[in-house]
């Protein structure tokens, strides 16, 4: 009797652990932009002050708790504008030459770059490539390290924004540390990056920063 009250308190932990664990749930103080259903929270357009884009939903779809992009309309924006906040996404490269990226306060150059490049994911381009900028700047939108896993395997961003500074965590390596973006809008939507080529994503929540 005794072995089998503890093997009972065993299955109760694991299956407690699954639903913890289950995808499109948020964290505890966390909001989830995606239901995991639809895409009611979210709009593709070509920027964050224009119209959506007609049929836009026959290429932006959701397909068993993942919303996977073709890679033929454009980004997907939030409808809803964010200032200060923690954002958490699951994302995931079907192919090897995939382009994309999260838009942070409506910004393609707010932007933690999603590709299979040496340099790694999570490089804020639009700074790291700005050459009016300072050599600090552009060294801190450079990954630290590269830690993107294997194409075709789910990868999982933190992304802090707060204040004029981003911080970008990818799969609990901090990338990038205490970026300034000189420039970047006080509030805006966040983006899925329209690049030209399929993408996927799962499990998107947010944390506002007062």
């Amino acid at each position: 009797m005794h072995r089998l009250m503890i093997l009972f308190v065993m299955v109760i932990i694991c299956l407690g652990s699954l639903v913890l664990l289950a995808d499109n749930t948020p964290p505890e103080g966390f909001t989830a932009l995606f239901n995991g259903k639809d895409l009611i929270d979210w709009e593709a357009k070509g920027s964050a002050k224009v119209q959506p884009i007609p049929g836009w939903q026959d290429h932006w779809k959701v397909e068993g708790g993942v919303i996977k992009y073709d890679g033929k309309c454009n980004s997907l924006w939030t409808k809803k504008s964010f200032v200060n906040f923690i954002l958490l996404v699951d994302w995931r490269m079907p192919a090897t030459n995939v382009d994309s990226g999260i838009y942070v306060r409506g910004s393609s150059k707010c932007q933690a770059n999603i590709w299979n490049s040496p340099v790694g994911s999570g490089e804020v381009w639009g700074y790291r490539t700005d050459k009016t900028l300072s050599e600090e700047i552009r060294k801190a939108a450079t990954p630290s390290k590269r830690a993107d896993k294997p194409v075709g395997e789910w990868n999982s961003f933190v992304i802090t924004v707060k204040g004029d500074r981003m911080t970008v965590v990818l799969n609990g390596e901090t990338v990038i540390n205490n970026l300034q973006m000189i420039g970047c809008p006080r509030e805006g939507p966040v983006a899925l990056q329209h690049h030209g080529q399929p993408v996927e994503f799962k499990n998107i929540y947010i944390k506002e920063i007062k």
